[in-house]
């Protein structure tokens, strides 16, 4: 399927080579409140440290309460993306941020680890604007030039370093954790408003005469939307689950302070975020299926490093005993951390360069449905590392089990492609 010069939405033609002179002010607009959005969706990954040794939980149960707001804010992306092609970007994307005000400053009152739970559902919704921001921005662009602006919407996912950075500063100077949910909530409520202040509406954005929802959910009968989805599961869950999941792994496995692991875990998570602008210029340029095939190859690389476990043995020389040790140090698992933050960083914005490629007026629902997949990796991803943590007593079980489902990716996109003979295809096509 080659790239379509002209798209059909709301009943109008746009010309790729034209854009909307606004356009430039609602992508700033969209990426500062999506950064917020995802700062707040990613707090219970500083959160978590001390509610861990207050509620006394296992590393299963840390994995649960840090990982429920991407529960929540994954199912809640395929209808707010389907409510985005019907209503526009503008108005959901305000109501979606208003709508996690309350709960996240009422985390402060919590005391109980269900009370937890039931609020980060809510403080979830946060993390659903990306399905509603990726479509309102990708629209006022030509379709040249939606891969770099949805590779720079998607910087931010840059929110997770951001929440890395405040929130222990917050907590140490306040010499409480709760000072952070109120912080937060002014934030996401100034953030909602300034928004609306920035942003704008193109009507003929909206689809005229959309179809029913039913219609629109069909799109999860497509298996190239569930091929991208696996893609995206470990680019962007992969990605999610480890910046949930390294600020205690830095804490439990080297024994650093809640500051310092927090700094360390930003090494991943900042370029993480910042770099998706590059990945979709990277998409645009090579194509997605280039990019996402370097991708791949380089996070699966490093998982198989970072698998190995602390290990020591013994070797009989004809000189006695001879004893090794084998462990990555700190600098170098950063060293490796930051490359395959790069890495996921232009994955995320290639796996959604395929998307606007293969989908035009339906991208709001298919993006839903691929962002969705990755949420719910996000999601299961600190649970399982939690559950292989306590299981085993192995920490590194967290690589091996990501090591698989790169590979997993890696094999689904060899065959995929070679059945499509897509060596024939012109540049960025599926």
């Amino acid at each position: 399927m080659t790239a379509v010069r002209k798209s059909q939405i709301g009943g109008a033609v746009h010309d790729a080579s034209t854009a909307d002179p606004r356009a430039w002010r609602v992508l700033w607009s969209g990426t500062f409140a999506f950064t917020i959005c995802f700062a707040i969706w990613m707090m219970f990954a500083i959160l978590g440290i001390p509610l861990k040794t207050q509620l006394g939980l296992s590393d299963a149960e840390f994995g649960l309460i840090a990982a429920t707001p991407v529960l929540s804010g994954s199912l809640a992306r395929v209808p707010l993306g389907i409510c985005t092609d019907r209503f526009g970007g503008r108005i959901v994307f305000f109501l979606t941020m208003l709508a996690t005000v309350i709960p996240i400053w009422m985390l402060t009152y919590a005391t109980q680890f269900w009370q937890f739970i039931a609020l980060g559902l809510l403080v979830g919704l946060a993390g659903a604007s990306f399905s509603v921001g990726t479509p309102y921005v990708a629209r006022w662009f030509p379709k040249d030039r939606q891969g770099l602006a949805m590779g720079i919407f998607g910087a931010g996912n840059a929110g997770s370093a951001l929440t890395k950075f405040v929130a222990p500063i917050l907590i140490v100077s306040a010499g409480t954790w709760m000072i952070v949910p109120k912080v937060y909530a002014i934030a996401m409520l100034v953030t909602a408003i300034l928004f609306w202040m920035t942003s704008a509406t193109n009507p003929a954005h909206r689809i005229a005469h959309p179809p029913s929802f039913a219609s629109q959910l069909s799109v999860m009968k497509d298996r190239h939307a569930w091929r991208y989805s696996q893609y995206y599961s470990v680019v962007f869950g992969g990605y999610v689950g480890l910046a949930l999941w390294l600020p205690h792994y830095y804490v439990n496995h080297y024994g650093f302070h809640i500051e310092q692991a927090a700094l360390l875990a930003a090494c991943f998570s900042l370029p993480g975020g910042v770099l998706r602008a590059v990945g979709g210029w990277l998409s645009d340029r090579f194509g997605a299926k280039k990019t996402t095939w370097v991708v791949m190859w380089t996070v699966l690389t490093c998982f198989f490093f970072l698998s190995y476990p602390d290990a020591g043995f013994i070797v009989q020389s004809s000189r006695g005993p001879i004893g090794f040790n084998i462990a990555l140090s700190p600098t170098v698992f950063t060293i490796l951390m930051f490359t395959v933050g790069i890495a996921m960083a232009i994955g995320k914005a290639s796996v959604f360069k395929f998307v606007s490629d293969e989908y035009t007026g339906n991208i709001g629902a298919v993006s839903g449905v691929v962002g969705l997949a990755g949420g719910l990796a996000g999601f299961a991803l600190p649970i399982l590392f939690g559950l292989l943590a306590d299981l085993t007593g192995v920490s590194s079980t967290c690589f091996m089990l990501l090591f698989g489902a790169t590979a997993v990716s890696l094999i689904w996109m060899t065959f995929s492609f070679r059945s499509h003979g897509n060596a024939a295809l012109p540049r960025g096509s599926v």
